[in-house]
């Protein structure tokens, strides 16, 4: 079993910065796609950003260039770091692991961005 905890969300100005992270227990993180997604109140949950283990890393279009995802296997975090916030931003951003055919879940962390 895997457990993932995120945290580093909060309240933030447009124009501002926060950094998510995702800590996992319970299991050997490196082998480890580890995707952030967001859900905005009404509106489906996206992927943002993959990290996968042979390095690969995605982004969706809206956030390139602002988002950057990294990840430490020896302390078995990803961080998201989020600069140049935009409202359209706002939403729970939850953390996924993936390894073969099984996944977890975080339990989300709320970013909301003023105008």
């Amino acid at each position: 079993q895997v457990q993932l905890v995120e945290s580093g969300g909060g309240l933030v100005q447009a124009g501002g910065s926060l950094r998510l992270s995702c800590t996992a227990s319970g299991s050997t993180f490196s082998g480890f796609i580890i995707e952030w997604y967001r859900q905005a109140p009404g509106k489906e949950r996206e992927l943002v950003a993959r990290n996968a283990p042979n390095g690969n890393i995605d982004y969706m279009e809206s956030v390139k260039g602002r988002f950057t995802i990294s990840r430490d296997n020896a302390k078995a975090t990803v961080t998201l770091q989020m600069r140049s916030l935009k409202p359209e931003d706002t939403g729970i951003y939850y953390c996924k692991a993936q390894i073969w055919s099984r996944s977890w879940w975080g339990q989300g962390t709320q970013v909301t961005v003023s105008s």
